[in-house]
């Protein structure tokens, strides 16, 4: 497996191996997928205020690989991640992998984990349902919770900002 763990081999009971990060925001789905799929967009609020993005690439069909690079406020360290993505269903769902390269904040940086990102209409504003399965410790699942909500709080201002410089 070219030095990748399979998720399927994780220690964790498969419930517990999941994270979900769930969130409405206002603003209409299609600029939500835009935003989520254009790195032009998503450099402007991928990641944690911890770790911002400062480098992204999207090769935004199945098979496409996408890789990223968050850099750490604290002391300055690149922390690159890529994948590959599986499922485009414009504008309802993205599923991909996600794997960091060597970062030294996780306890398992290798394990491929996979992401399925749900868009769906609501009340005026889109809901977005993040679902990472294939953890090998609660450390790490807890982490990426803590990176995700970071990320979904900087993209609800930066969808904010879209919306209303679209009407």
């Amino acid at each position: 497996m070219s030095g990748h763990m399979s998720a399927s081999v994780s220690p964790l009971p498969l419930k517990e191996q999941e994270l979900v990060v769930s969130r409405v925001f206002k603003a209409p789905r299609e600029l939500v997928w835009k935003a989520w799929t254009d790195p032009d967009h998503a450099k402007h609020w991928w990641g944690p205020p911890m770790c911002p993005a400062i480098e992204m690439h999207m090769d935004l069909r199945v098979g496409g690989r996408w890789r990223h690079c968050l850099e750490s406020t604290e002391d300055g360290s690149p922390l690159w991640q890529h994948g590959v993505f599986k499922e485009i269903v414009p504008p309802e769902r993205l599923v991909f992998t996600f794997t960091w390269d060597n970062n030294h904040y996780v306890e398992f940086p290798n394990v491929e984990t996979v992401v399925t990102l749900t868009f769906e209409e609501r009340d005026g504003g889109t809901l977005v349902t993040l679902r990472q399965v294939g953890f090998h410790s609660i450390g790490d699942r807890d982490g990426h919770g803590v990176g995700w909500t970071g990320t979904f709080d900087r993209f609800e201002i930066y969808a904010a900002q879209m919306s209303a410089s679209s009407r």
